[in-house]
């Protein structure tokens, strides 16, 4: 090959040689998505938690409720069952994933019960909730629907509510939806696609 045209080759060569890593922001489906944003909430201690918090970490974020018949619980069964196996394969990475269940019942959904629904699913699962006023501007961030049911005979009621999760990069860009309603494989590959 003449000189020239190896010159002109070469970076292409070492283009197609980079590794995909690079070029994953830029695939990742949800990528330039109006999705997230600032909140302030409180985790189950009470404590004052911002989203800002968890810079430089993966986030997964799912909006529910606790008082939830059936939606949430079998959707935080199958997030943190893929989580627990991705975090089985990759320990070093897992660490750096921070999954998230915020309340979309503040008034039912005090910090304590939002601590034990989550602790009943996996100690890595982080519950916050808050005020309504700042549950409804984080549902806002992240473009979460929910209202609130009418109230039964004995005052309980559902909340009906969007239930995707979404992973969110390590500065808090939207990355892509995390596919429960696939199966928990289906979480844990989702995670070795696009965490690294």
């Amino acid at each position: 090959m003449p000189r020239a045209l190896l010159a002109l080759a070469f970076p292409l060569i070492l283009v197609a040689c980079s590794p995909a890593a690079d070029t994953a922001a830029a695939d990742a489906p949800l990528a330039g998505a109006a999705i997230g944003g600032p909140f302030t909430l409180v985790d189950s201690s009470g404590k004052t938690v911002r989203w800002s918090d968890f810079d430089g970490k993966y986030r997964i974020v799912y909006f529910g409720y606790t008082y939830c018949p059936d939606v949430c619980p079998n959707d935080m069964t199958l997030l943190m069952k893929g989580f627990a196996a991705y975090k089985q394969e990759h320990p070093d990475l897992a660490v750096q994933v921070v999954p998230m269940f915020i309340s979309v019942d503040p008034e039912r959904d005090t910090p304590k019960v939002v601590g034990e629904f989550t602790h009943a699913f996996s100690d890595d699962l982080l519950g916050l909730t808050g005020s309504p006023d700042q549950v409804a501007q984080a549902a806002r961030e992240f473009a979460i629907y929910y209202e609130k049911g009418k109230p039964n005979s004995e005052g309980g009621y559902l909340v009906n509510h969007s239930t995707q999760a979404y992973l969110m990069g390590r500065k808090g860009e939207p990355i892509a939806l995390v596919p429960i309603d696939e199966g928990s494989k289906a979480v844990t590959a989702s995670l070795e696609r696009w965490v690294s």
